[in-house]
């Protein structure tokens, strides 16, 4: 008798279990990925012959090379000595909403993939203007002459961050890529793309948002990385001068102690160190994967090459940004006829700060360890190119924060 009893409560609590999940399920509000077959709105039905149409939507589809960046607050700002006493990166604390960024810099090969297609593509014109500068090597009291001919296009610099590269030239390459990418999602989905149309229905939720530059705020977040000093709940154990912990430059770990963490100018005249145990490596710049990545799994965000944001320059951006996803695309309340730049006094100009000069941060195999730090920055006229300036892309988390 007693048993029957057990059996009986455990039959009643199996289906208490049962009721709840149905009733949970039938409950349960709509979501992205479900949006139930009818609108919560006007409960008119989804899909129907000349109805509105809601496509299967399963997430926002992987995007190559690119890693998530959970969003979240942290404190931007230089928080090395201020050697140059410009005091353009105060501190304060921001917001930053969740992203994807390019794991590594933008490679010679992928640049090399870019001019394949354009070429194919486009006109003669643009071709030409996609065209790196290459003659940034060139040196009248260097012998870099074959870095001029070779550092692009020679196979043994395939993974070699790409340099030479103008912040516009960076932009075209986020348009391109962001077409390229669509369409081969879109046709992987057996979406037909309109003829004539570059552009594939957002709605479709076949593609990806756009690839472009990250904004000054995204790159700084990206680049200190501080969910790798977070413990039990919004408590971090410590701020970052590096994309690593500590002071230091060197490993302090495992059998890779004592080796240097980025690619960076030692000091006067010394890019590597001494043949037989190099301190870098690296002479020039390194392979995109020759450091080891930062806690979001990002690769040189210290040295090797400088890269372009999407910021235009002002030393007082800090105190005018908004406090939640920050950027400067203009001038708005800092003009740049406020500055003795060369379109207010062309013959003899004293800022170089006008609309035209972008932000570019992170240190390169030129400079010394305090350009390492993500908190400096410095900015260079938009259509100029360097040896030290390369970049990599970067993309909303469309519809959430994790």
């Amino acid at each position: 008798m007693k048993k029957m009893v057990r059996l009986f409560k455990n039959a009643l609590l199996l289906l208490g279990v049962v009721t709840l999940a149905t009733s949970c399920k039938k409950g349960s509000h709509p979501t992205a990925e479900e949006p139930g077959p009818t609108s919560t709105a006007t409960g008119l039905e989804y899909n129907a012959d000349d109805g509105f149409q809601v496509m299967d939507f399963k997430g926002q589809p992987d995007a190559p090379n690119m890693v998530f960046i959970e969003g979240g607050r942290f404190v931007m700002g230089s928080l090395e000595e201020d050697v140059m006493s410009s005091r353009d990166n105060v501190e304060r604390t921001i917001s930053i909403q969740s992203f994807y960024m390019d794991e590594t810099e933008i490679a010679n090969i992928h640049w090399l993939e870019y001019l394949f297609h354009v070429q194919k593509d486009s006109s003669e014109e643009f071709y030409q203007s996609a065209l790196p500068d290459t003659n940034v090597w060139a040196s009248e009291l260097a012998f870099n002459d074959s870095y001029v001919d070779h550092y692009l296009r020679y196979p043994g610099f395939r993974f070699f961050p790409v340099v030479g590269i103008s912040w516009v030239q960076a932009n075209d390459y986020c348009t391109w890529r962001t077409l390229a990418v669509n369409k081969k999602l879109a046709e992987d989905a057996g979406i037909e793309i309109p003829e004539g149309e570059g552009r594939i229905p957002l709605e479709t939720g076949a593609v990806l948002p756009n690839f472009r530059l990250p904004s000054e705020a995204e790159w700084e977040y990206a680049a200190k990385a501080l969910i790798g000093t977070q413990y039990i709940d919004e408590n971090q154990t410590n701020q970052r001068l590096y994309p690593w912990d500590g002071h230091a430059l060197r490993n302090p770990y495992g059998k890779q102690m004592g080796t240097f963490l980025a690619n960076f100018k030692r000091g006067r005249g010394d890019y590597a160190g001494i043949a037989g145990k190099l301190n870098d490596g690296a002479l020039i710049t390194a392979g995109i994967y020759d450091y080891p990545p930062n806690d979001f799994g990002l690769y040189n965000m210290a040295g090797n090459v400088n890269e372009w944001v999407y910021d235009v320059y002002r030393p007082l951006s800090f105190q005018d940004f908004d406090d939640l996803n920050p950027i400067r695309r203009n001038g708005y309340l800092d003009k740049a006829s406020s500055y003795d730049n060369k379109s207010k006094n062309p013959a003899n100009p004293n800022s170089l700060i006008d609309d035209d000069v972008r932000v570019y941060k992170g240190g390169s195999w030129k400079d010394v360890a305090y350009w390492l730090t993500p908190g400096t920055r410095r900015y260079l006229e938009q259509d100029s190119a360097t040896a030290t300036i390369g970049f990599r892309c970067a993309m909303i988390r469309a519809g959430g924060n994790k």
